[in-house]
């Protein structure tokens, strides 16, 4: 069977792993990028070529053959091989340019690092930037990042990098309804109206903090993201927990108690081993752990608002 496989390329192991993924023809195609009748005309070409069907068809859809699973065992480590590759050419790029892709939570991109990207853009024009904004861990092993700038305290173990700052979080209501926020005991504010993070977000401290000590007809409102949190405490919905590099940047709001170490997270940039040393991700990891160096103590709640990225440009 070694001699069929000199008419085959790369783009017929996607093609096969994508019909066994999708069980079926249209799905594989739209994966792919091609129509139908392409996917349909090629698989039986290579069928062909190989002297042996790849699939059953049923209809309940494509399920494979032993040699089909061959075949796909053999695309994964294909792709596998080429990713690494790939890796690796990108980690010896002679200089800072092209593309890079980084991901990170939209909370942080809106708060904090917009105007360090746009620092980064003037300092390193050749370098283009593609934001991936998410909260889940993209799998930098297959590059659907470059770079991950993360609030954890749990980085994954393939990935390198470096922790540059630790993010508190605080209680915070509008500075209108707390003229003396200082003055505010705990049992007065568990009896106000409360802004929240989903239930869905149950893993974070603040979360589950406000799930056991808030009577739920007091959570006024609930958000699945971080972004916004601010916005529905300005408004005058409730109060609730956030960041504090969110809430010191706003004069409308308050620090109604100090910041809690135990809702607190790491701030990571990471990337993969294999990446470290390409330039453009080498300078962009240089560049903004020196940005986020200095506004470390506003991100961590330890200077008010006047340490904000957002009124200083320096």
């Amino acid at each position: 069977m070694a001699e069929p496989f000199k008419n085959l390329a790369w783009d017929d192991f996607r093609l096969i792993k994508a019909v066994a993924d999708a069980r079926g023809l249209p799905a594989a195609a739209a994966q792919i990028g091609v129509n139908h009748s392409t996917v349909f005309r090629r698989l039986n070409q290579i069928e062909e070529a190989l002297g042996t069907p790849l699939f059953e068809r049923h209809r309940s859809g494509y399920v494979l053959t032993p040699a089909g699973e061959e075949m796909v065992a053999l695309a994964d480590r294909l792709d596998a091989e080429i990713t690494a590759v790939g890796r690796k050419l990108a980690g010896r790029a002679p200089a800072p340019a092209g593309e890079l892709r980084i991901t990170t939570p939209d909370s942080l991109l809106i708060h904090l690092l917009m105007p360090m990207l746009a620092g980064f853009r003037e300092s390193y024009p050749e370098v283009r930037l593609d934001v991936v904004l998410s909260n889940q861990a993209l799998n930098l092993s297959k590059r659907d990042a470059d770079v991950a700038i993360r609030a954890t305290d749990n980085p994954p173990e393939n990935l390198v990098g470096r922790r540059v700052a630790r993010i508190n979080w605080a209680l915070y209501g509008r500075a209108i309804d707390f003229p003396e926020p200082g003055a505010v005991d705990e049992e007065s504010l568990r009896g106000r109206n409360w802004v929240s993070l989903s239930d869905s977000m149950g893993a974070l401290k603040a979360v589950r903090f406000v799930q056991e000590n808030i009577p739920p007809e007091r959570v006024a409102y609930k958000i699945n993201t971080v972004l916004g949190l601010a916005e529905a405490i300005e408004s005058g919905i409730g109060i609730g927990h956030m960041p504090c590099l969110i809430g010191d940047a706003r004069p409308s709001l308050v620090r109604l108690a100090p910041p809690e170490d135990d809702f607190a997270a790491d701030l990571w940039l990471l990337t993969h081993p294999d990446l470290r040393q390409s330039p453009r991700v080498r300078v962009f990891l240089d560049y903004i752990g020196t940005e986020i160096a200095r506004h470390r103590k506003f991100i961590e709640g330890t200077e008010n608002a006047l340490g904000s990225i957002a009124r200083v440009e320096a």
